[in-house]
Protein backbone atom coordinates (compact mmCIF):
# COMPACT_ATOMS: atom_id res chain seq x y z
CA UNK A 1 0.00 0.00 0.00
CA UNK A 2 1.24 3.43 -0.90
CA UNK A 3 1.81 5.72 1.89
CA UNK A 4 -0.86 8.45 0.31
CA UNK A 5 -3.20 4.91 0.98
CA UNK A 6 -2.76 5.31 4.42
CA UNK A 7 -3.77 8.54 4.73
CA UNK A 8 -7.09 8.75 1.92
CA UNK A 9 -8.77 5.63 1.99
CA UNK A 10 -10.54 4.42 -0.60
CA UNK A 11 -11.09 3.72 -3.85
CA UNK A 12 -14.08 5.81 -5.10
CA UNK A 13 -13.69 7.99 -7.84
CA UNK A 14 -14.03 11.19 -5.72
CA UNK A 15 -10.95 9.39 -3.35
CA UNK A 16 -8.50 8.88 -6.13
CA UNK A 17 -9.12 12.53 -7.67
CA UNK A 18 -8.30 13.84 -4.60
CA UNK A 19 -5.49 11.27 -4.24
CA UNK A 20 -4.18 12.16 -7.67
CA UNK A 21 -4.49 16.07 -6.94
CA UNK A 22 -2.34 15.72 -3.71
CA UNK A 23 0.48 14.23 -5.63
CA UNK A 24 0.31 16.95 -8.02
CA UNK A 25 0.45 19.50 -6.15
CA UNK A 26 2.69 18.33 -3.18
CA UNK A 27 6.21 19.03 -4.41
CA UNK A 28 4.95 22.40 -5.07
CA UNK A 29 6.03 24.90 -2.31
CA UNK A 30 3.20 27.51 -3.06
CA UNK A 31 -0.01 27.78 -0.39
CA UNK A 32 -2.64 25.63 -0.50
CA UNK A 33 -6.35 26.05 0.94
CA UNK A 34 -7.96 22.61 1.56
CA UNK A 35 -11.90 23.54 1.91
CA UNK A 36 -14.68 20.74 2.76
CA UNK A 37 -17.33 19.92 5.99
CA UNK A 38 -16.79 19.82 9.16
CA UNK A 39 -14.88 16.34 10.22
CA UNK A 40 -14.36 15.57 6.12
CA UNK A 41 -10.78 14.52 6.96
CA UNK A 42 -9.05 18.29 5.62
CA UNK A 43 -5.95 17.49 8.14
CA UNK A 44 -5.15 14.38 6.57
CA UNK A 45 -5.37 16.08 3.29
CA UNK A 46 -2.76 18.55 5.00
CA UNK A 47 -0.60 15.69 6.53
CA UNK A 48 -0.36 13.93 3.01
CA UNK A 49 0.41 17.16 1.03
CA UNK A 50 3.38 17.36 3.80
CA UNK A 51 4.52 13.90 3.55
CA UNK A 52 4.52 13.90 -0.13
CA UNK A 53 6.18 17.26 -0.48
CA UNK A 54 9.48 15.25 1.37
CA UNK A 55 10.09 18.59 3.01
CA UNK A 56 12.36 17.75 6.08
CA UNK A 57 11.11 19.91 8.66
CA UNK A 58 8.04 19.25 10.41
CA UNK A 59 4.45 19.51 9.70
CA UNK A 60 3.06 21.86 12.76
CA UNK A 61 -0.79 22.70 12.94
CA UNK A 62 -2.45 25.98 14.28
CA UNK A 63 -6.18 25.68 15.06
CA UNK A 64 -7.08 29.10 14.32
CA UNK A 65 -10.37 28.90 16.19
CA UNK A 66 -9.36 27.23 18.78
CA UNK A 67 -6.41 29.74 20.45
CA UNK A 68 -8.32 33.17 21.99
CA UNK A 69 -7.54 36.32 19.93
CA UNK A 70 -4.84 37.99 22.55
CA UNK A 71 -2.40 34.96 22.65
CA UNK A 72 -3.09 33.35 19.03
CA UNK A 73 0.04 36.20 17.80
CA UNK A 74 1.85 35.04 20.15
CA UNK A 75 1.38 31.26 19.86
CA UNK A 76 2.17 31.77 15.72
CA UNK A 77 4.87 34.21 15.94
CA UNK A 78 6.68 33.72 19.20
CA UNK A 79 7.60 36.17 21.78
CA UNK A 80 10.98 37.90 23.55
CA UNK A 81 10.89 37.64 27.37
CA UNK A 82 8.86 40.92 28.71
CA UNK A 83 7.21 41.27 25.43
CA UNK A 84 3.70 41.22 27.46
CA UNK A 85 2.49 40.45 31.46
CA UNK A 86 3.34 36.61 31.64
CA UNK A 87 6.11 36.32 28.92
CA UNK A 88 8.99 35.60 31.47
CA UNK A 89 11.05 33.84 28.94
CA UNK A 90 11.51 33.62 25.27
CA UNK A 91 9.17 31.39 23.04
CA UNK A 92 9.54 29.92 19.62
CA UNK A 93 6.37 30.50 17.60
CA UNK A 94 4.62 27.54 15.11
CA UNK A 95 6.53 29.69 12.12
CA UNK A 96 9.60 28.57 13.71
CA UNK A 97 9.24 25.58 14.48
CA UNK A 98 7.41 24.68 11.13
CA UNK A 99 10.74 25.44 9.22
CA UNK A 100 11.66 24.08 6.39
CA UNK A 101 9.03 21.95 6.54
CA UNK A 102 4.99 22.66 6.78
CA UNK A 103 2.28 24.75 9.08
CA UNK A 104 -0.77 24.18 8.51
CA UNK A 105 -3.90 26.88 9.74
CA UNK A 106 -6.42 25.10 10.50
CA UNK A 107 -10.03 26.70 9.92
CA UNK A 108 -8.02 30.17 8.77
CA UNK A 109 -11.92 31.54 8.20
CA UNK A 110 -11.36 32.18 12.30
CA UNK A 111 -8.03 34.13 12.27
CA UNK A 112 -8.45 37.79 13.52
CA UNK A 113 -8.58 40.66 10.75
CA UNK A 114 -5.30 41.91 12.45
CA UNK A 115 -3.23 38.37 12.22
CA UNK A 116 -4.92 38.72 8.37
CA UNK A 117 -2.45 41.69 7.99
CA UNK A 118 0.53 40.56 9.39
CA UNK A 119 0.22 37.03 7.37
CA UNK A 120 0.24 38.86 4.25
CA UNK A 121 3.03 40.42 4.91
CA UNK A 122 5.05 36.86 6.03
CA UNK A 123 3.48 35.81 2.47
CA UNK A 124 4.99 38.45 0.86
CA UNK A 125 8.44 38.73 2.45
CA UNK A 126 9.12 35.33 3.79
CA UNK A 127 10.40 36.62 7.39
CA UNK A 128 8.78 37.27 10.33
CA UNK A 129 9.60 39.15 13.98
CA UNK A 130 8.67 37.70 17.37
CA UNK A 131 6.45 39.68 19.85
CA UNK A 132 8.43 42.50 21.28
CA UNK A 133 11.35 42.18 18.92
CA UNK A 134 12.36 43.73 15.65
CA UNK A 135 14.77 41.54 14.36
CA UNK A 136 14.15 39.64 11.60
CA UNK A 137 13.76 35.26 11.18
CA UNK A 138 13.78 34.28 7.22
CA UNK A 139 11.85 31.46 6.94
CA UNK A 140 11.41 28.87 4.28
CA UNK A 141 7.59 27.34 5.41
CA UNK A 142 5.13 26.45 3.46
CA UNK A 143 1.63 27.33 4.58
CA UNK A 144 -1.81 25.17 3.87
CA UNK A 145 -4.72 26.32 5.24
CA UNK A 146 -7.90 24.75 5.40
CA UNK A 147 -11.90 25.85 6.18
CA UNK A 148 -15.06 24.73 6.55
CA UNK A 149 -16.86 28.63 5.66
CA UNK A 150 -17.08 30.46 2.47
CA UNK A 151 -13.63 32.63 2.14
CA UNK A 152 -15.42 34.52 -1.05
CA UNK A 153 -18.31 35.17 1.12
CA UNK A 154 -16.50 36.37 3.91
CA UNK A 155 -14.20 38.65 1.67
CA UNK A 156 -17.61 40.13 -0.05
CA UNK A 157 -18.52 41.21 4.03
CA UNK A 158 -15.52 42.32 4.82
CA UNK A 159 -14.72 39.70 7.16
CA UNK A 160 -11.38 38.60 5.22
CA UNK A 161 -9.21 40.01 3.35
CA UNK A 162 -9.29 39.43 -0.14
CA UNK A 163 -5.94 39.79 -0.96
CA UNK A 164 -4.61 37.48 1.25
CA UNK A 165 -6.73 34.92 -0.04
CA UNK A 166 -5.23 35.45 -3.37
CA UNK A 167 -2.37 34.62 -1.71
CA UNK A 168 -3.04 32.02 -0.09
CA UNK A 169 -5.54 30.31 -2.94
CA UNK A 170 -2.91 29.17 -5.04
CA UNK A 171 -4.09 25.61 -5.04
CA UNK A 172 -7.79 25.33 -3.71
CA UNK A 173 -8.33 21.43 -2.71
CA UNK A 174 -12.10 20.35 -2.05
CA UNK A 175 -12.64 17.37 0.02
CA UNK A 176 -15.41 15.52 -1.14
CA UNK A 177 -18.28 14.79 1.67
CA UNK A 178 -18.57 10.87 2.74
CA UNK A 179 -22.23 11.25 0.68
CA UNK A 180 -20.14 11.15 -2.48
CA UNK A 181 -18.13 8.47 -1.66
CA UNK A 182 -20.41 5.45 -0.72
CA UNK A 183 -18.21 2.57 -1.34
CA UNK A 184 -15.40 3.62 0.20
CA UNK A 185 -17.66 2.95 3.75
CA UNK A 186 -16.59 -0.77 4.33
CA UNK A 187 -12.53 0.11 3.82
CA UNK A 188 -12.99 3.20 6.16
CA UNK A 189 -14.83 1.28 8.97
CA UNK A 190 -12.58 -1.39 8.55
CA UNK A 191 -9.38 1.55 8.92
CA UNK A 192 -10.66 2.64 12.15
CA UNK A 193 -11.77 -1.05 13.62
CA UNK A 194 -8.16 -1.90 12.65
CA UNK A 195 -6.60 0.60 14.20
CA UNK A 196 -8.48 1.13 17.15
CA UNK A 197 -7.55 -2.60 17.67
CA UNK A 198 -4.07 -2.47 17.41
CA UNK A 199 -4.35 0.61 19.49
CA UNK A 200 -6.18 -1.21 22.40
CA UNK A 201 -4.50 -4.27 21.91
CA UNK A 202 -8.26 -5.57 22.06
CA UNK A 203 -8.81 -9.15 20.05
CA UNK A 204 -13.05 -8.45 20.39
CA UNK A 205 -13.44 -6.53 17.14
CA UNK A 206 -17.07 -6.68 15.71
CA UNK A 207 -18.28 -7.89 12.52
CA UNK A 208 -20.33 -5.78 9.93
CA UNK A 209 -22.51 -8.66 7.90
CA UNK A 210 -23.60 -7.92 4.05
CA UNK A 211 -26.84 -5.57 5.12
CA UNK A 212 -25.13 -3.89 8.16
CA UNK A 213 -22.30 -2.54 5.31
CA UNK A 214 -25.39 -1.72 3.07
CA UNK A 215 -27.18 0.22 5.07
CA UNK A 216 -23.95 2.05 6.07
CA UNK A 217 -23.51 2.40 2.64
CA UNK A 218 -26.87 4.49 2.21
CA UNK A 219 -26.68 6.63 5.28
CA UNK A 220 -25.83 10.02 4.28
CA UNK A 221 -22.84 10.67 7.05
CA UNK A 222 -23.60 14.28 8.33
CA UNK A 223 -20.84 14.19 10.51
CA UNK A 224 -18.44 12.55 7.40
CA UNK A 225 -15.19 10.25 9.12
CA UNK A 226 -15.68 11.82 12.56
CA UNK A 227 -19.16 9.83 12.69
CA UNK A 228 -17.68 6.76 11.07
CA UNK A 229 -14.98 6.97 13.99
CA UNK A 230 -17.74 7.08 16.54
CA UNK A 231 -19.68 4.35 14.82
CA UNK A 232 -16.83 1.71 15.09
CA UNK A 233 -16.12 2.89 18.65
CA UNK A 234 -19.46 1.71 19.03
CA UNK A 235 -19.44 -1.37 17.83
CA UNK A 236 -16.44 -2.18 19.55
CA UNK A 237 -17.88 -1.36 22.94
CA UNK A 238 -21.47 -2.70 22.21
CA UNK A 239 -20.25 -5.52 19.55
CA UNK A 240 -17.18 -7.83 21.42
CA UNK A 241 -16.46 -10.18 19.26
CA UNK A 242 -20.10 -9.76 17.30
CA UNK A 243 -21.73 -9.99 14.22
CA UNK A 244 -23.77 -6.85 13.45
CA UNK A 245 -26.88 -6.96 11.82
CA UNK A 246 -28.50 -4.48 9.58
CA UNK A 247 -31.01 -3.75 12.49
CA UNK A 248 -28.21 -3.31 14.89
CA UNK A 249 -27.08 -0.80 12.81
CA UNK A 250 -29.65 1.01 12.41
CA UNK A 251 -31.13 0.31 16.68
CA UNK A 252 -28.02 1.07 17.98
CA UNK A 253 -25.04 2.28 16.16
CA UNK A 254 -27.08 5.18 13.76
CA UNK A 255 -28.66 5.95 17.10
CA UNK A 256 -28.16 4.57 20.64
CA UNK A 257 -30.95 2.84 21.89
CA UNK A 258 -31.59 1.71 26.05
CA UNK A 259 -31.96 -1.45 24.61
CA UNK A 260 -28.18 -1.95 24.06
CA UNK A 261 -27.57 -2.30 27.85
CA UNK A 262 -29.55 -5.71 27.91
CA UNK A 263 -28.29 -7.12 24.54
CA UNK A 264 -24.93 -6.64 25.99
CA UNK A 265 -25.89 -8.46 28.89
CA UNK A 266 -26.68 -10.84 27.14
CA UNK A 267 -23.77 -11.28 24.55
CA UNK A 268 -22.08 -11.34 28.02
CA UNK A 269 -23.91 -14.21 29.22
CA UNK A 270 -23.11 -16.35 26.18
CA UNK A 271 -19.03 -16.17 26.19
CA UNK A 272 -19.57 -16.69 29.75
CA UNK A 273 -21.92 -20.03 29.22
CA UNK A 274 -19.73 -20.93 26.48
CA UNK A 275 -16.40 -20.70 28.96
CA UNK A 276 -18.35 -22.89 31.87
CA UNK A 277 -20.11 -25.68 29.71
CA UNK A 278 -18.45 -28.21 30.66
CA UNK A 279 -16.33 -27.52 33.49
CA UNK A 280 -17.87 -29.40 36.11
CA UNK A 281 -18.44 -32.52 34.01
CA UNK A 282 -18.57 -35.63 35.70
CA UNK A 283 -16.70 -38.88 35.17
CA UNK A 284 -19.54 -40.42 33.15
CA UNK A 285 -20.10 -37.75 30.88
CA UNK A 286 -16.33 -37.03 30.26
CA UNK A 287 -16.38 -40.28 28.84
CA UNK A 288 -19.09 -39.13 26.50
CA UNK A 289 -18.02 -36.61 25.26
CA UNK A 290 -15.12 -38.06 24.11
CA UNK A 291 -16.92 -40.08 21.56
CA UNK A 292 -18.74 -36.92 20.76
CA UNK A 293 -17.99 -33.81 18.70
CA UNK A 294 -15.68 -31.53 20.78
CA UNK A 295 -17.75 -29.51 23.42
CA UNK A 296 -16.87 -25.86 23.72
CA UNK A 297 -14.37 -26.73 26.09
CA UNK A 298 -12.26 -28.78 23.93
CA UNK A 299 -12.16 -26.42 21.54
CA UNK A 300 -8.62 -25.06 23.35
CA UNK A 301 -6.88 -28.14 21.93
CA UNK A 302 -8.80 -27.59 18.82
CA UNK A 303 -5.70 -26.53 16.45
CA UNK A 304 -3.88 -29.74 17.60
CA UNK A 305 -5.97 -31.51 14.94
CA UNK A 306 -6.80 -29.14 12.21
CA UNK A 307 -5.16 -26.18 10.68
CA UNK A 308 -8.22 -23.90 10.82
CA UNK A 309 -12.06 -23.11 11.84
CA UNK A 310 -15.14 -20.92 10.74
CA UNK A 311 -15.43 -19.37 13.93
CA UNK A 312 -18.42 -17.22 12.80
CA UNK A 313 -20.21 -20.57 11.26
CA UNK A 314 -19.61 -22.46 14.53
CA UNK A 315 -20.64 -19.39 16.90
CA UNK A 316 -23.98 -19.23 14.37
CA UNK A 317 -24.75 -22.96 14.17
CA UNK A 318 -24.36 -23.69 18.17
CA UNK A 319 -26.66 -20.35 18.56
CA UNK A 320 -28.91 -22.31 16.45
CA UNK A 321 -29.11 -25.86 18.40
CA UNK A 322 -29.35 -23.94 21.77
CA UNK A 323 -32.84 -21.64 19.55
CA UNK A 324 -34.18 -25.28 18.07
CA UNK A 325 -33.64 -26.94 21.63
CA UNK A 326 -35.61 -24.35 23.92
CA UNK A 327 -38.17 -24.19 21.55
CA UNK A 328 -38.77 -28.01 21.35
CA UNK A 329 -38.66 -27.77 24.65
CA UNK A 330 -41.33 -25.33 25.45
CA UNK A 331 -43.73 -26.55 23.01
CA UNK A 332 -42.85 -22.97 20.30
CA UNK A 333 -43.76 -20.46 23.19
CA UNK A 334 -40.84 -18.29 22.41
CA UNK A 335 -41.96 -15.97 25.82
CA UNK A 336 -40.69 -19.16 27.78
CA UNK A 337 -37.86 -20.10 25.41
CA UNK A 338 -36.65 -16.79 25.47
CA UNK A 339 -36.29 -17.18 29.61
CA UNK A 340 -34.32 -20.83 29.63
CA UNK A 341 -31.50 -18.61 26.71
CA UNK A 342 -31.92 -15.65 29.11
CA UNK A 343 -32.92 -13.76 26.31
CA UNK A 344 -35.24 -10.84 26.30
CA UNK A 345 -38.56 -12.10 23.61
CA UNK A 346 -37.92 -9.73 20.77
CA UNK A 347 -34.41 -10.60 20.84
CA UNK A 348 -35.04 -13.92 20.15
CA UNK A 349 -37.64 -13.72 17.69
CA UNK A 350 -35.38 -11.63 15.70
CA UNK A 351 -32.73 -14.77 15.79
CA UNK A 352 -35.77 -17.19 14.83
CA UNK A 353 -36.21 -15.37 11.34
CA UNK A 354 -32.55 -14.24 11.17
CA UNK A 355 -31.81 -17.87 10.81
CA UNK A 356 -34.90 -18.96 9.56
CA UNK A 357 -35.76 -21.59 12.15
Amino acid sequence: MKPLDKKIIGQSSAAVQLKKMIALIAPSDAPAIIYGATGSGKELVAEALHEESRRKGRFVTVNCAAIPKELIEAEIFGFEKGAFTGAVKSSTGKFEQAQKGTLFLDEIGDMPADLQTKLLRVLENSVISKVGSNAEVKLDVRIICATHKNLNEMVASNKFREDLLFRLNVFPIDVPDLSQRHEDIPEIIEHFIEKKSLKSGSSSRPIFDAKALEVLQKYDWPGNIREVRNIVERAMVFFPKAKISDQDVKKYLLRIDSDIVIRAEEQDAIWSELDELGKNASPSEKMLADANPPSPKDFANFFDTNNSVDLRSLLRDIEIVFIEAAMDRNGGNTSEAAKDLKLIRTTLIEKIRKYGI
